[in-house]
Formats: structure tokens, C-alpha cells, sequence
């Protein structure tokens, strides 16, 4: 395409990489090899004066993206420059060029027409985390769609972009969401002139849909008039198809079957978060980006819990038997371990049995086990006595027996002796002569 107009003084034209009737974005480059993307509004601005209520609506818009690059987010575009254009008086605003395909490219040939599920769950965290950095400053995009988000081929990350619509007055963001708006991502309320948080929410949900049904909710059919109508409509007041049905149907041919089966596994919750952008009405719906972040955290630590919680962990050959928990997930208790608990184990039940046939007595109170002591030393301090007093009597009897023998044989020897004396006398008397 050729270059019809200068942008700015420093910024060259290098043509158009994408137009429509919310404005046109030109690839610009500056001094050397850097790339920018300049985003062109449809409505000229030809004095720029902050009586001009138009170039004043700019203003104030563009200082609420400045916010945004205040703390810089590797899911959003940085905002370079901002300004009006030399030729036609356009309002600009120039962006870093994020070099790589956008997500209405990925989900043609030769891409699928879905995403698997490990990457729709990390597109959904990028946008998230890109909606809550803009959403904490107040900026609302507006504009969220397919195209309008980027793959960097460079850093692996999603990148929300073209901010265009957010810098826009209610009256010109009216006319060009009802002309040239992508009708297919609009909330309900955006057929108002309306922009809310929710508003950024529900085009996400759309998208999220889309990369796992295949299609979006409500797809357009021609861009005629009668059918935008219907897609707005439909938004407004029908029922958002099954998303499971619009997937199967939209399964890739090449796919295995078991990766079909494992790609039909949609988590639960991610389910229910698509459900809950697309509600019809905005309170309904997260109430910002930083509501919607934080449920995606949320869900997604239980989920990585309670696939924890239900895998097997392998056994080295070295290991002891794995014990299982009440949850019904495996425990690898190493062998040393299981080992030492297999010695305490056995300690235990001897030293149980030990106490078994060596029971000891119960307690005694301790006045009774006194008095109970007392007695039963004088008891046995009385038996040694008597004892003692025995066996004294015992000797006594035997030295009384042995001095009433030795008596007894004295007295008898006496009387044996006395008797052979009168014998003798009278012999000796008989013959002695007697003495007149």
C-alpha cells in the first residue's frame, strides 16, 4: 500500500498493516532497525486545542494509558508516543510492533480451529493478568477481540493490544462499535454506547470460548446489516450454545484418539469461568480484571492440588513398600526409615510384653505403705529375737544335758566306789584281832 501521508516529524510511514472503520494501524519506524505500530483514529482532530472537545477526550485518554506503562506488563502493549498526525490531522498513538501472529491467525490453516486445553489455560491467565494491569489504573480497552491479541514469537507471550477504542468520546465509540465494531465480541451493553470493566470481561469470555469451541457463541454471517442485528441481538437475549458440543464437533481429524478423549477433558472450572464472562448482565459477571485473576489463581491451585493429591509417585528398587493415604495417594517411605520404624515396632511389643507378666503392683498410699512398713520391721526384728532366744535355749539344753550327764557319771562313780570300800572294811574287820 502506498505511503499517503506523513505521521510525524521522526516517525516514518512504512504502510498499512491492518484497516477498519475504527481506525487503521500503519507499521511506523523511527531512527535505525526500530519497529512501531501506529494506531489511527477515524475521527480527525484539526485544532488542537483544549477547547476542542474531541482533542480533549484524546487527552485525558491518553494520560490514562500513560498509567499503564508506568509499571511495565509483558501481556500488554507498551504505549510509545502519542500525538496528531502532520497530514490529515489524525490522532496517533504509537505502540511497541509485537512481531508474531494474532489469535484470528492461529485459529486458521494451516492452525487448528481450537486450542489444546494446556494452551487455552495460559492464554487465559496472559489476558487475565493484561486486563487486570489495565483495569488497577482505570483504563477500560473496549476493543478486545481476536485480532487485537498477539503471540510474541520472540518471548512466548500473549500481548493484548491497540488501545484505540479506550481513547475515543462515548459518541464516537457509539458510532463506530455500531458501523464498523467487532459485533461478534461485544457485551450487551456496548449496543448502548456503554464501557464498563464488565464490558472487557465479557469480550474475554468470547475469546476463551472461541479458542475451545471453534467458533464464537454467536458467529456472524455476512456483515450486512440484518445480520449484525442478529449477532447483537443474540448476545442481548439468547442462550450461549454448549461449548463441549461445538468442541467435539471441531476436533482436529489428525488428532489420536486418545489425545481427542484427553483434548474433551475441559476442566471444570474453566467451564464455569467462560459461563460466568458471558452472563447477559454486567453485574453478574467478574467485576474486573483483578476479580478475574484472581479466580483463575484460585482454580488453578486447586486443580494442580488435586491432580497432586491423586498421582502415584514411582518406587526406586531401594525403597520400602509404599504406604497409602486415607485420600487414596501413595507415600514413598524411604528404607532406612521403614526399617527404624520396624525396630521401634518391635521394642513395643516386647516391652508390652514385659509388662504383661511383670506387672507391677498398683500404687500405695504413702501413710498406709509406712505404717504397712513399720509393722513388718518390727514383725521381723521380733522373729530374729525369738530366733535367736531358740537357739540360746536350744545350746542351753545341750550344755544342760551335757553337765547333767557328766554329774550323772560322777554320782554313779561314787556310788561304785563307796560300795567297794564297805566290802573291803568288812573283810579287813574280820580278820583283825579285836583289843579287849
Amino acid at each position: 500500500m502506498g505511503k499517503i501521508f506523513t505521521i510525524t516529524k521522526g516517525l516514518e510511514n512504512m504502510g498499512a498493516l491492518r484497516t477498519g472503520g475504527q481506525g487503521s494501524v500503519y507499521k511506523g519506524r523511527r531512527m535505525g532497525p526500530i519497529i512501531s505500530a501506529v494506531k489511527l483514529l477515524p475521527t480527525p482532530i484539526h485544532n488542537e486545542n483544549t477547547d476542542d472537545k474531541n482533542y480533549r477526550n484524546f487527552l485525558n485518554e491518553v494520560e490514562k494509558l500513560k498509567k499503564v506503562n508506568e509499571v511495565p506488563n509483558p501481556n500488554v502493549v507498551k504505549i510509545l508516543n502519542s500525538g496528531i498526525t502532520e497530514s490529515g490531522s489524525f490522532p496517533f498513538i504509537e505502540m511497541e510492533f509485537i512481531e508474531g501472529p494474532d489469535l484470528e491467525e492461529l485459529l486458521k490453516p494451516p492452525h487448528e480451529s481450537i486450542f489444546t486445553i494446556k494452551e487455552t489455560i495460559k492464554l487465559a491467565d496472559h489476558l487475565a493478568s493484561a486486563l487486570c494491569h489495565c483495569h488497577k489504573v482505570g483504563v477500560k480497552h473496549g476493543d478486545i477481540k481476536s485480532n487485537n491479541v498477539k503471540f510474541n514469537i520472540h518471548s512466548g507471550n500473549y500481548v493484548l493490544l491497540d488501545f484505540g477504542l479506550s481513547v475515543m468520546s462515548d459518541e464516537q465509540r457509539r458510532s463506530s462499535m455500531r458501523h464498523a465494531g467487532a459485533i461478534e465480541f461485544m457485551a450487551p451493553e456496548q449496543n448502548e454506547g456503554r464501557m464498563l470493566f464488565q464490558t472487557d470481561i465479557y469480550s474475554y469470555g468470547v475469546i476463551l470460548y472461541e479458542l475451545l469451541a471453534g467458533q464464537v457463541p454467536f458467529p456472524l454471517k455476512d456483515n450486512g446489516e440484518t445480520a449484525r442485528n442478529a449477532v447483537m441481538v443474540a448476545h442481548m437475549e439468547s442462550k450461549v450454545p454448549d461449548l463441549l458440543e461445538l468442541r467435539q464437533q471441531h476436533l482436529p481429524e489428525n488428532w489420536s484418539s486418545a489425545q481427542r478423549e484427553r483434548e474433551m477433558q475441559v476442566p471444570v472450572w474453566l467451564l464455569s469461568m467462560v459461563s460466568h464472562c458471558l452472563e447477559k448482565l454486567p453485574e453478574n459477571r467478574y467485576a474486573s480484571g483483578m476479580e478475574l485473576q484472581e479466580a483463575i489463581v484460585q482454580n488453578s491451585i486447586a486443580d494442580i492440588i488435586t491432580e497432586k493429591a491423586n498421582v502415584v509417585v514411582p518406587v526406586p528398587a531401594n525403597s520400602a513398600p509404599l504406604q497409602k493415604r486415607d485420600n487414596g495417594a501413595m507415600v514413598l517411605i524411604p528404607k532406612a526409615v521403614f526399617a527404624g520404624l520396624m525396630l521401634l515396632l518391635a521394642g513395643f511389643i516386647v516391652f508390652a510384653a514385659w509388662s504383661v507378666f511383670h506387672k507391677p503392683s498398683l500404687p500405695v498410699n504413702p501413710i498406709t505403705k509406712t505404717v504397712a512398713d513399720s509393722s513388718k520391721s518390727t514383725d521381723s526384728s521380733t522373729m530374729a529375737a525369738e530366733i535367736q532366744s531358740l537357739k540360746h535355749r536350744v545350746k542351753q539344753l545341750e550344755t544342760d544335758s551335757t553337765i547333767k550327764k557328766t554329774l550323772d557319771d560322777v554320782i554313779n562313780k561314787q556310788r561304785d566306789g563307796n560300795g567297794a570300800d564297805s566290802t573291803n572294811a568288812a573283810t579287813d574287820t574280820s580278820k583283825k584281832p579285836v583289843n579287849n
